[in-house]
């Protein structure tokens, strides 16, 4: 069996999506003969934590290695799971950290990190080095041993780097650091994974050293697992059920929808009384006073945040599912990784989207009302639409082979295939 030592900050127990990519992918490594050892933080502060996605990764079987460092979150340990800071200070202190610490304040755990993968290295062969970014830190760490030991690297894109949709450089200097920093890892890296097509266009048209080959698209996607044996959640009502998983943050804002909501609700009280948004995961204090302020208190249920078997048995009981990505800088190359997970259940989608690969992706799932994210009259007149056809039981169905190309283990196959492509092209 080949060995694959992979590098990821975000994992399990943390919660939020961030993780699952990584970790679906480990779990169905072995299957196709390559053993993974995660590299990753040790206990740790963090927004979520979820125990249902640790008992998966120790399911099956999955060797993890642990090590502190000095980054923000691992100095809050000890308050494990924290509140989520009101935007406008958790957006001021971003900035702040981005200013000091570059590439990322995660540095100073990619050096205590770089010392155990050295360890690692030392004492075991290992055939693949896999990095997940962000953080970029880690991109760089990972670079450098793979120089070192003479061992293939493969990065894998979660978000850009340069270019990314919540970068901020206080200066040109800041911004020529990132892209030098970036230049240096890709040019040490054997292959680069993109999320989207996006994103591989991105990197080409900003690295041009990098040829079309070395761009490998790998999507999100969905785990089958996941909705075996799902026991939905029974309806105490026959209202619609619209349901929004994850967290608001930067552009990214329940504002619109809220906005639309209102205005659905007073040219047409019938339909609202008809409704029922529920949202699952950490409501800011902004969105709570928003929601009171417009008066939606009675058409609103918010679940706060649930681990993430009890998420997928949420929205599996959900008529239609919600989610939007703002206008902003690259966000044509952002797609959630909910979205694919939202994919997953089959159901209609409220997708309030921007131009980019989110959209198309929806675009091609069928089963999607689509409106501009910030369009208050384009998200009231989608609403009327899904209402109007919840009622005749006409809601759309999905295009199931654009749905069982974004299987998770079929990702895992493809990406532990270019593995083997590389090695034997050695």
């Amino acid at each position: 069996m080949f060995k694959v030592l992979v590098i990821a900050y975000y994992f399990p127990p943390m919660g939020l999506s961030g993780v699952q990519r990584t970790l679906k992918f480990v779990k169905y490594m072995k299957k196709y003969n390559w053993e993974p050892t995660v590299l990753t933080t040790g206990s740790t502060g963090y927004f979520a934590h979820d125990m249902s996605l640790m008992k998966e990764c120790e399911n099956a079987g999955i060797r993890v290695v642990r090590t502190e460092g000095l980054d923000p979150y691992s100095m809050l340990s000890k308050r494990r799971t924290m509140k989520l800071p009101p935007e406008w200070l958790r957006k001021f202190l971003s900035r702040v950290s981005k200013t000091f610490f570059i590439p990322d304040n995660k540095i100073f755990w990619s050096k205590k990190a770089y010392t155990v993968a050295k360890e690692l290295l030392e004492k075991e062969k290992f055939d693949i080095i896999f990095v997940t970014i962000p953080p970029f830190s880690a991109f760089s760490m990972a670079s450098r041993l793979s120089k070192e030991f003479d061992i293939s690297l493969f990065v894998d894109y979660r978000d850009l780097w340069t270019g990314n949709q919540f970068e901020f450089n206080l200066t040109p200097i800041h911004k020529y650091i990132h892209k030098k920093m970036e230049y240096k890892a890709l040019k040490i890296a054997d292959k680069v994974i993109a999320v989207n097509r996006k994103v591989k266009e991105k990197l080409l048209n900003t690295f041009p050293f990098l040829t079309f080959e070395d761009v490998i698209i790998l999507p999100h996607g969905y785990d089958e697992e996941d909705f075996l044996d799902v026991k939905p959640v029974p309806k105490e009502n026959t209202k619609l059920r619209l349901t929004h998983a994850g967290i608001f943050y930067e552009y990214i804002t329940p504002k619109y929808l809220l906005k639309a909501f209102k205005e659905l609700s007073k040219e047409r009280p019938d339909i609202a009384q008809n409704i029922e948004l529920v949202f699952l995961g950490h409501l800011r204090k902004e969105n709570v006073n928003l929601i009171n302020k417009l008066g939606l208190q009675q058409y609103v249920k918010n679940l706060g945040y649930l681990d993430h078997r009890e998420t997928i048995r949420r929205i599996v009981s959900s008529d239609v599912l919600w989610l939007m990505v703002g206008k902003k800088n690259s966000a044509d190359a952002h797609t959630p990784g909910k979205l694919f997970e939202y994919f997953g259940t089959r159901k209609p989608v409220l997708a309030c989207l921007p131009e980019g690969a989110a959209k198309m992706a929806a675009q091609e799932y069928g089963a999607a009302f689509i409106t501009e994210p910030d369009n208050i009259e384009q998200i009231k007149q989608a609403l009327l639409r899904i209402h109007t056809l919840y009622r005749a039981g006409q809601l759309p169905k999905p295009n199931e082979d654009f749905i069982q190309k974004h299987r998770r283990e079929l990702f895992t196959e493809q990406l532990t295939k270019s593995f083997q492509f590389y090695l034997r092209a050695l």
